[in-house]
């Protein structure tokens, strides 16, 4: 895997994790990339920092594994991310209610304590997405990928 720095056409800095150069321009083009601050698919790789490991001493306790499952066995690391990313848009799907182009009336009524919370999804203009970031709503947007059945 391979982490790049991207900036969409509204100014908006975020990274992305890819198989390779390759990978990433071939998303590109084919406007697979989105950002998740307004989803603007006008994506463009920028300049990352670099880390320099300058022998810092080891962390104590090694950090968290991946725990791997008999599916994962012999898979390269963009196949695993894959279906790691399929599991969490299951858990997503599965776990959330769905309130289609409610989404932002929905949101509003949860976060003003005049419906129940629960973790509920939809959509949203890419206005309707920012009138609730800036309102202080806690809102993301999410890729879905092309063929993902939503219900």
């Amino acid at each position: 895997m391979i982490v790049f720095d991207l900036l969409c056409g509204a100014g908006h800095r975020f990274e992305g994790w890819f198989g390779s150069s390759d990978d990433f321009a071939r998303q590109r083009d084919r406007s697979l990339l989105s950002c998740p601050s307004c989803g603007s698919d006008k994506v463009e790789r920028v300049p990352s920092a670099t880390r320099a490991n300058l022998g810092a001493p080891q962390p104590k306790a090694p950090p968290a594994q991946l725990q791997k499952t008999p599916d994962m066995e012999g898979k390269d690391p963009f196949a695993i991310a894959q279906m790691l990313y399929s599991r969490m848009l299951d858990e997503l799907l599965t776990k959330s209610e769905d309130v289609g182009r409610e989404f932002p009336t929905e949101a509003r009524k949860i976060f003003y304590d005049e419906a129940p919370a629960r973790p509920i999804r939809g959509q949203a203009t890419n206005e309707e997405h920012q009138e609730l970031v800036d309102e202080g709503i806690p809102v993301a947007r999410l890729p879905v990928p092309p063929n993902t059945k939503l219900n």
